[in-house]
């Protein structure tokens, strides 16, 4: 278990460190925005001050949201290849259900099981369940079996609806979605890693420093 402990927090200290690099090049640059938007803020009563940190923060949320997905994404990948000596990473099949895109990813594949790893998924777009649902015609057309693994469930009523609809499309085709507790459950009932506790582990220490 310190093996993958290891490599996850190798993983997080190197997704902390850009994350901060990201952040303070685009602090960096917003000192130099033109900022005369800030006019329509007050407008809508919103200061000066106010309105140059909601830009800071916006700004800061896209990169941290960014990050924090694809630092799960990669530590849940992480625990696959600790497990199975044949886990693939980002494995690209043709699209042979339409013409747009040529191919579609696999996050990580474990023998016949396809996995779609994401940390939340807040979209409210319908096309979405469009694109999802060709996706999973493909990887099943393609003789795998398609498990979408989403560690956070979204909070807003539309997303939860997209959320469902794929719930049904993914059993329709044979697949399998987990998500919230049973997401963190699959990881480790599938591999042996307590993956949230090895993150508290992480997170705990970052703390203490």
């Amino acid at each position: 278990m310190s093996d993958i402990y290891e490599k996850i927090n190798e993983l997080a200290n190197k997704y902390a460190s850009n994350l901060k690099t990201a952040i303070d090049n685009r602090s960096e640059e917003m000192k130099s925005d033109d900022n005369s938007h800030y006019l329509i803020y007050q407008v809508l009563g919103i200061s000066d001050n106010e309105g140059r940190l909601i830009d800071e923060y916006q700004n800061k949320g896209r990169f941290l949201y960014k990050y924090a997905g694809s630092f799960l994404e990669e530590a849940a990948i992480l625990c696959f290849e600790d497990k199975y000596s044949n886990a693939k990473r980002k494995i690209r099949i043709p699209n042979t259900q339409g013409v747009r895109p040529k191919t579609f990813e696999i996050d990580c594949l474990v023998g016949k099981n396809a996995y779609e790893i994401k940390w939340r998924d807040a979209t409210t777009d319908g096309d979405h369940i469009t694109k999802e649902h060709t996706r999973l015609r493909q990887v099943k057309h393609s003789g795998y079996t398609p498990i979408r693994i989403m560690f956070y469930y979204p909070n807003r009523s539309q997303a939860i609806k997209i959320q469902q609809t794929l719930e049904t499309i993914y059993a329709g085709v044979g697949g399998q979605y987990h998500y919230g507790d049973n997401a963190w459950k699959y990881i480790k009932d599938s591999t042996g890693i307590d993956l949230p506790h090895l993150l508290e582990q992480i997170a705990a220490n970052n703390i203490k420093r």
